[in-house]
């Protein structure tokens, strides 16, 4: 059964204008939706898949001031909730400060990070809310990419409920990164800035209270993406791209990368003192986000390991590094990415880094989540399109020890745009796998919206259940999956 094909002009809301990232695919939406009694494709909706699968990206209310990033606009979270077999599509914008205040103004307010940077008073940036989710303490946050407050939301209702108290009490900001323990309930986070020390890091505890925060000494300003967690350390990250200091005088944000400079990972214990960490240099490189870490006890020492996707220097002609491109390329969200392992032994400073699959582009890697922290042999990420933005025709499951791609689904390579697929558990499951991968998919061929649902065990098979929206959903960014038993009042709604 087919959902109703929207017409060409809902792609095209505000013009051709603004450049290419709010039109076709990237073209937001303004209605906020609740529906259920869906039609379905194929299969039927597992009974032992329960919770919520939520997945944000830039949605303008306005058209913007000037040229547009995708990082600009409007946070909106596209919501599936599952229960005992039935399914609830629900969206929501996060209503942030910003949000609210052009709302008010019935147009845009604020300037993008194309025209302005981050902390000026005559050209605004807005925080948006609209890179990443993580569930908490019962609850969901949004956070953004140039580290900004952390939006609680409920995870069913997705109404925004206010600034998270224990991030406005660090005095500082969050990532758009953090990490979930979930099996200690802690939730760990880092900031960053213009002024020193450049980084902060903390720990929220179980009950979303701040238990940790202290300075992390960098070189200077930074622009790190990510961080991750093992059992008792987490990983922070010092990249060798950063502010043009020229641009950052002037208010404006330009990027470099120095391909002389090491690609450095700090090693803090979980509430470890600022200056406790450690640091270990690598090859140059630029990381977008990592899948996982854990710590391994083995000849040698004691190694801490994490393996993410390593974004791949530009190369001129003669094979050296093309700095100006690869910050370009970074900048513009054209991904260049391999699968990677880094280890660090905290015994000896011994370090090792070597490619898991050399060979493919993929990102915006996931895994399962309840495992954070904890060595993990399955991961699951999109199959990236070099030459077209976020477009994502595909998904992979990889070992995440030898690197093997064990398999993979793609329904059309040319027109399919996938969302980031988030591994959700079945009820008492028998094995890291034993679950489910879902996905949005848009298809810009036929102009239809489903929402595939994939045995986590062979995405080969196609999915499992696949779910027809009766209208599309922007391209964005990252999305979560919160179990039913991590969601505060699920047995009473």
């Amino acid at each position: 059964m087919n959902a109703r094909v929207e017409p060409l002009e809902a792609f095209q809301p505000f013009g051709e204008d603004h450049g290419p990232h709010l039109t076709g695919a990237f073209a937001p939406v303004f209605d906020e939706l609740e529906l259920s009694d869906l039609p379905l494709v194929k299969g039927r909706i597992p009974s032992d898949l329960n919770g919520v699968y939520m997945r944000t990206g830039p949605n303008p209310r306005f058209a913007p001031q000037g040229r547009y990033h995708p990082f600009d606009g409007d946070g909106m979270i596209h919501a599936a909730q599952f229960e005992r077999g039935r399914l609830t599509y629900r969206n929501r914008w996060v209503r942030t400060e910003g949000f609210v205040e052009e709302e008010g103004a019935g147009e845009a307010r604020f300037h993008g990070i194309r025209e302005t940077l981050k902390g000026r008073d005559d050209k605004r940036l807005k925080d948006s809310g609209n890179t990443d989710l993580v569930g908490h303490a019962g609850k969901a946050l949004a956070l953004w990419y140039m580290s900004g407050e952390a939006w609680e939301f409920d995870p069913i209702t997705l109404e925004t409920l206010g600034k998270s108290a224990a991030i406005t009490q660090t005095g500082g900001a969050i990532s758009a990164h953090a990490k979930v323990d979930e099996i200690t309930g802690e939730l760990m986070f880092f900031d960053y800035g213009l002024e020193a020390p450049y980084m902060s890091y903390g720990v929220l505890a179980a009950d979303g209270s701040l238990a940790h925060h202290v300075p992390i000494a960098l070189p200077g300003p930074r622009l790190p993406h990510d961080m991750a967690i093992t059992e008792h350390y987490s990983i922070l990250h010092d990249l060798p791209l950063f502010h043009n200091h020229e641009a950052l005088k002037l208010g404006r944000h330009k990027i470099e990368f120095h391909p002389e400079m090491s690609t450095r990972l700090g090693v803090i214990a979980r509430h470890g003192a600022g200056d406790s960490i450690r640091w270990f240099d690598f090859s140059p490189c630029f990381l977008y986000h990592v899948v996982n870490a854990w710590e391994e006890s083995r000849e040698g020492g004691d190694w801490i390991v994490m393996v993410g996707c390593r974004y791949m220097p530009a190369r001129q002609a003669d094979g050296t590094v093309d700095a100006p491109r690869t910050a370009r390329d970074v900048a513009e969200l054209v991904q260049h990415a391999r699968l990677w392992r880094w280890a660090m032994n905290l015994k000896t400073g011994q370090t090792q880094e070597q490619p898991l699959d050399a060979e493919r582009n993929v990102e915006f890697p996931t895994f399962n989540a309840a495992l954070a922290g904890r060595r993990t042999r399955f991961g699951y990420l999109c199959d990236q399109r070099e030459d077209v933005v976020l477009q994502w025709p595909g998904i992979r499951k990889y070992d995440l020890d030898s690197g093997e791609m064990l398999s993979a689904w793609s329904d059309d390579r040319e027109h399919s745009w996938y969302s980031e697929p988030w591994f959700a558990a079945a009820d008492e499951p028998q094995s890291e796998d034993h679950g489910y991968v879902i996905a949005f998919q848009w298809n810009a061929a036929t102009r239809q919206q489903t929402l595939d649902i994939f045995d986590a065990r062979d995405l080969s098979r196609g999915p499992v259940a696949q779910v027809a929206l009766p209208r599309h959903i922007p391209t964005g960014f990252h999305g979560c999956w919160i179990a039913a038993s991590r969601i505060a009042g699920w047995g009473a709604r």
